[in-house]
């Protein structure tokens, strides 16, 4: 008994010690509150004309930045669009023209997204 009990603690802490490794894929960012919070953080326009852009239908692009960092769209065009990451970690809904949508960035990583209505609007978020 007292043997299992001590392979027991050494397996628990060998899997402690494996889900602390470096290599694990980036936490998903977390959404800011609805208007953008304080308005600091870092600007990406959707531009006039996105939706027949590609890598510039968001400015800048890519944008870079730290580690808990919010980063606000605005929609700067006439027609209604997105900003969803790639692998679902995040998605604005629809930003109507002049709306925003603010996330801030909790894990380092890159964040690969594009507009769900017009797929060939794209851009990355890099989080150091």
């Amino acid at each position: 008994m007292r043997f299992r009990l001590a392979l027991m603690f050494v397996l628990i802490g060998f899997a402690a010690a494996c889900g602390s490794s470096s290599s694990t894929p980036p936490t998903s960012p977390s959404p800011s509150p609805p208007g953008g919070g304080s308005g600091s953080g870092t600007p990406v326009s959707i531009v006039s004309g996105a939706s027949t852009l590609t890598t510039t239908a968001y400015s800048p692009n890519p944008v870079n930045v730290a580690v808990g960092t919010t980063v606000t769209w605005t929609n700067n065009d006439s027609t209604t669009h997105t900003s969803t990451a790639n692998n679902g970690a995040f998605s604005s809904g629809n930003i109507a023209p002049g709306g925003k949508f603010s996330m801030t960035f909790s894990s380092a990583g890159t964040f690969q997204y594009h507009c769900t209505i017009h797929p060939n609007m794209v851009g990355t978020v890099n989080v150091q």
